[in-house]
């Protein structure tokens, strides 16, 4: 038994360390790539920063990062405050009409994404039409929105089902206004599924570009049509720079979260 017990162990840390291989090699190629003086994608040449220093020098990168992050933070937190409100209003319904809005609610995770975005696309060519509007910001935010907000509503509405029914009704009781007891006492309790919500949101528009691609238009740049406009040419070590910025960035994020949460369970 003491055999095949270490025998399994071993197998499951050899199909372990495969797996992280799998996905974790092509971004290590690309992070050593990043450092190449030449443009070479099999042979590496001479170490070198001088991709990372073109890249801060590129306007049409730089502003296509920006305009990214803009639509990022500000389609998750629009899709973050209607979330919770719809959240709370589904929550309210009756069973029958929540499970029929439910359904209405996952159709945009459902459909695939060329769909909603060639849907939105000819929606929002109608309507600049009738207002004489281009594609442009306005029609990204608003897409983003759309997809970002199903995200939000599933992560916040398990937490109101599992918040006491009775909290808020003790809270007016005790003197709260509806909004007080709203605002002190229910946000506090689904905080956690907001902020799952929010930080979906913010991933799932970074990091989309089918829908980009067909509502941003010729006049509003961002990252994934950008980086895609480019790739079509040749791949521009640029890219790779970025991308390891960005890989990095991330990285740090997730150990100074753990970090964090790992201080608050020594103190517990």
């Amino acid at each position: 038994m003491s055999r095949s017990s270490a025998a399994g162990r071993i197998g499951r840390r050899v199909y372990l360390a495969l797996c992280y291989l799998f996905l974790y090699a092509p971004i290590a190629v690309l992070i050593v790539f990043s450092f190449n003086a030449s443009r070479s994608r099999s042979v590496f040449t001479e170490f070198t920063l001088k991709w990372y220093q073109n890249l801060f020098h590129n306007e049409l990168i730089m502003e296509s990062l920006w305009n990214t992050l803009l639509i990022a933070v500000l389609a998750s937190l629009a899709a973050t405050v209607i979330g919770i409100v719809a959240s709370v209003g589904i929550f309210n319904m009756k069973r029958g009409m929540r499970a029929a809005v439910m359904n209405i609610t996952y159709l945009p995770i459902m459909n695939p994404e060329i769909i909603t975005g060639v849907s939105m696309m000819l929606l929002f060519v109608f309507l600049g039409g009738l207002f004489g509007l281009e594609l442009g910001m306005w029609s990204v935010l608003a897409a983003h929105i759309t997809f970002c907000l199903p995200y939000v509503i599933l992560n916040v509405l398990p937490k109101l089902r599992q918040m006491d029914p009775h909290l808020p009704e003790a809270a007016l009781d005790l003197g709260c206004n509806p909004v007080q007891a709203f605002l002190k006492v229910v946000i506090p309790e689904i905080f956690p599924g907001i902020l799952s919500g929010f930080l979906m949101s913010f991933t799932f528009s970074l990091d989309d570009f089918i829908i980009t691609y067909f509502t941003s238009g010729n006049a509003f740049p961002t990252l994934p049509t950008t980086i895609y406009s480019m790739v079509k040419r040749k791949v521009n070590p640029q890219i790779n720079a970025l991308s390891t910025i960005m890989f990095l960035a991330v990285l740090a994020l997730l150990l100074l979260m753990n970090l964090k949460k790992g201080r608050k369970q020594a103190e517990n």
